[in-house]
């Protein structure tokens, strides 16, 4: 059997071998037919020529090399020397590409380290978003070939495309700026990663956290030393359980069959260049930024990825702005057994040997082990000061993207990718007329031809409509609104925006009075639920005949047709302040019947509850006269108590609150109505003119605010010392008094100098007095017009609350003017006193008198 084994294991290896030569004999033929090979590209991106840019206006340093890029470039040729004598098997290096002017520069110094002022690109997640939002990808010329160019990340930022490297080379500049310990990796991957093809991916807005797998029963083994119990004991409601359990079992199971076939079927063809891939990323190791695990990003995607991940199949040599690393370890099996310690010296051959091991944080270690923050600064000098030596700087301008570039992103402002069964469209701010910026379409088949879902997300809208969910199969529309909406919507569910449709409005029942929480209506019915009131309603349920005549409720904002009221229905919760056979829980009233039923929360150790029916039935006796009251009109149940209330009294009384209550419960029912057509109406006019809000510090879109901060800026210059008119004869007045001599004594000199500068000076107090009266005059009018908005805010339009919002700003905007003019005269007045001082002390018709005072 042994010598069997032995033969069938050395037929085996003959046949890898076989199968090793035969692909290494086809890789020509592979290479050769590799160019016709598709790529996922985005259809709407037109093909660009790199050697038709304009590189006449780039520095000097893009197209020359100092004497250490040359010194570096001789040692980075030495050591490939080195590594091809020592690894003949192994592919050639990324090492000394040429850039746009075509100039050899070493990898490591296309890196440039920046940290650009924008929030979201302080952390990694931001900078790959933006770097895969803002980039277009263009395949390497060859899959399996290294480029022969590896332009500027400013290059690239100009151009808004590039190939894996370009892609890699800029995130991690902008990753090392943001203080991560971050690398440009060289490797192999996969063909769906390579070719950007998410087509078989789950999009990673629908994806979910994964389930908790139950483990299936086993067989109980059988005992016969155990007693079994008699058949007859069996319960056959157990019975039927057990079976509904076994029968729901069987499903999960063909289920899991079924999508373990429809993934072997979703699954992608074999792939004839799996493992020569060329590929380009990040990595960032553990340590700096609290990364508490190395890991991997795709620059293509901006997603991260386990370094145990099957996508990525090999790592040749990594590289930041400091060094460069050659991995010698085995990647037989991907990247998954990779040692990512770059001070080992067997696992990582580095190229500049005078650097050392870049500084990690050890977060496992104890505390009197961990070295502190003042060491860690001086072996990073240290470590500065040994690289400056080797490395020479970044050859690269200074990376810089503007506000416009930073929200603008993608290419023309759009962007699609497809995934499985689903499509992903995104837009630039304010690129969309409605203020679409996200759209995802869900697909029931994996060609994309039948729609089951589309989402929409919108920014910068005044209805404040943030996501709007339609649902193609059921035809129902979910839209979800953030907080500020005058109506206090939070989201409205609904099939059709005409009246007696199905509809459910929740709205945010902080900012409402009576504090609605939701409402859910169709043509019969009406429930609306409350939060947090006084007198602990929570539910009220209506119910509706068909519409009558056309009317006009007082207060509303719309004409409605009155639906008869069947019934009203009320709920509330417990109220301890009371007793329990005293507080209502449940009533009732029934408009067409004329009845109420009243319903007691249920006393402690009680299993019934206290009940009041109250019949309006007005009988009249034989005079003609009313009989408001008589015991056939109550019927009590008094839970405890057998006797029945015998005193009429507090029972008229009783009835007379409720009939009043029912009277402003129709009032109430009928507002609801009206809220609901106002909102309908309302959502229908915001629908079909969109209006999108405009910061009033983006300056380059909002006009208006740009003129006034132009105005603004135009006064803050006026009246700074020096900018006087020149022609302006500033002792005229004074020199009226003395009829205009050519000749005058010093007495007289100084009398027209002191009262010149007195009335300057008074000049100056009246201009800061008048500023302050206006200042004072408007925030008076400013708190006028709030305490007049906060009482009449319930009956006010939009078209009012739009113009009281606008009158608003613009008294606040005029209010900030005056407190910068106030201010400024403060601040410049001593200065434009001592300079009117100086020039009277310089003028020629006072100079001969005043040099010496």
């Amino acid at each position: 059997m042994e010598v069997l084994q032995e033969k069938k294991e050395e037929e085996q290896r003959e046949e890898e071998e076989l199968k090793a030569f035969q692909a290494s004999a086809k890789l020509q033929d592979l290479e050769v037919k590799v160019p016709t090979e598709q790529i996922c590209v985005p259809s709407d991106v037109p093909g660009f020529d790199w050697s038709s840019i304009d590189t006449s206006q780039l520095p000097s340093s893009y197209k020359t090399n100092s004497l250490k890029e040359k010194k570096l470039l001789r040692i980075a040729d030495h050591f490939l020397q080195q590594y091809t004598y020592l690894c003949p098997d192994r592919k050639p290096l990324f090492l000394h590409p040429v850039n746009e002017c075509g100039v050899e520069k070493f990898v490591s110094t296309t890196v440039r380290p920046t940290l650009l002022p924008y929030t979201e690109l302080y952390h990694w997640d931001g900078c790959a978003s933006f770097v895969s939002d803002y980039l277009t990808m263009e395949p390497l010329k060859s899959p399996i070939t290294l480029p022969s160019s590896l332009y500027s990340p400013t290059t690239i930022l100009k151009y808004q495309r590039g190939n894996c490297f370009d892609f890699s080379v800029l995130l991690c500049s902008m990753l090392i700026g943001a203080g991560y310990d971050a690398y440009c990796v060289h490797g192999y991957a996969t063909r769906e990663i390579c070719t950007l093809d998410e087509t078989l991916e789950l999009c990673p807005l629908l994806r979910k956290p994964q389930e908790r797998q139950v483990p299936k029963k086993g067989m109980k083994k059988s005992n016969k030393y155990k007693i079994k119990p008699p058949p007859d004991l069996q319960s056959k409601f157990e019975l039927q359980q057990e079976s509904r359990k076994k029968a729901e079992t069987e499903a999960a199971q063909k289920s899991e069959e079924r999508e373990e076939e429809v993934t072997e079927v979703e699954k992608p063809g074999r792939d004839p260049l799996h493992g020569l891939r060329v590929h380009a990323w990040v990595l960032i190791l553990s340590g700096k930024r609290e990364v508490p695990e190395t890991f991997f990003i795709n620059p293509f995607t901006g997603n991260s990825h386990s370094t145990m991940d099957e996508h990525f199949l090999g790592i040749e040599s990594i590289w930041n702005h400091r060094n460069y690393w050659v991995n010698m370890q085995d990647c037989w099996n991907g990247c998954k057994d990779l040692i990512f310690d770059l001070g080992d010296a067997v696992c990582w051959e580095v190229m500049l040997s005078g650097s050392n091991k870049p500084v990690q944080l050890l977060p496992d270690a104890e505390e009197e082990e961990e070295l502190s923050d003042r060491d860690m600064d001086d072996m990073q000098e240290k470590e500065v000061e040994d690289m400056s030596s080797d490395m020479p700087p970044s050859w690269v301008a200074p990376i810089q993207i503007s506000p416009r570039q930073f929200e603008t992103r993608c290419s023309q402002g759009r962007k699609v990718i497809l995934y499985k069964k689903a499509k992903l469209e995104s837009w630039a701010p304010y690129l969309c007329g409605n203020g679409l910026v996200k759209r995802l379409t869900i697909y029931a088949d994996l060609d994309c031809t039948e729609i089951v879902e589309v989402r929409e997300w919108f920014k910068n809208r005044e209805d404040m409509l943030d996501m709007r969910e339609i649902n193609k199969q059921t035809q129902l529309t979910t839209e979800c609104f953030s907080p500020g909406h005058f109506l206090g919507l939070r989201a409205h569910t609904y099939m059709s925006l005409e009246p007696d449709t199905e509809r459910t409005m929740e709205f945010y029942n902080e900012a409402r009075v009576d504090g609605l929480q939701k409402r859910v209506e169709n043509a019969n019915e009406m429930t609306e639920y409350f939060l947090g009131r006084d007198d602990f309603l929570h539910v009220r349920h209506m119910e509706f005949g068909k519409r009558g005549k056309k009317i006009h409720l007082a207060g509303t904002r719309t004409d409605i047709y009155s639906r008869p009221i069947v019934k009203i229905k009320e709920c509330f919760h417990r109220n301890l302040e009371k007793p329990a056979d005293e507080d209502v829980a449940e009533r009732i009233f029934l408009i067409t019947e004329e009845m109420i039923h009243l319903t007691y929360h249920l006393k402690d150790k009680y299993i019934t509850a206290s009940k009041k029916d109250f019949f309006k039935a007005v009988e009249r006796d034989k005079e003609g006269n009313e009989i408001v009251m008589t015991p056939e009109m109550c019927i009590t149940y008094q839970a405890g108590s057998s006797e029945h209330d015998k005193k009429p009294l507090r029972l008229y009384k009783l009835l007379q609150e409720l009939t009043e209550e029912e009277k402003q419960l129709k009032k109430q029912v009928q507002q609801a109505e009206a809220e609901v057509l106002n909102i309908l109406k309302i959502r229908e006019n915001e629908e079909t003119a969109v209006k999108l809000s405009v910061s009033i510090y983006n300056t380059e879109r909002n006009e208006k605010r740009r003129q006034q901060y132009e105005a603004m800026k135009n006064t803050t210059e006026d009246g700074i010392p020096g900018q006087e008119e020149q022609d302006l004869d500033y002792l005229a007045p004074f020199l009226i008094r003395i009829g205009h001599r050519e000749k005058m004594t010093k007495g007289q000199a100084l009398r027209i100098r002191d009262d010149c500068l007195t009335d300057f000076k008074h000049h100056l107090i009246d201009k800061a007095n008048i500023i302050q009266a206006h200042f004072e005059k408007a925030v008076e009018e400013l708190q006028k017009k709030s305490q007049w908005f906060q009482e009449n805010q319930n009956q006010l339009s939009a078209e009012e609350e739009d113009d009281f919002l606008t009158h608003y700003s613009e008294t606040m905007f005029h209010i900030h003017i005056l407190v910068l003019r106030l201010n400024r005269e403060k601040q410049t007045a001593p200065q434009k006193y001592l300079a009117l001082q100086e020039k009277l002390r310089k003028d020629p018709r006072l100079a001969e008198h005043l040099s010496h005072a």
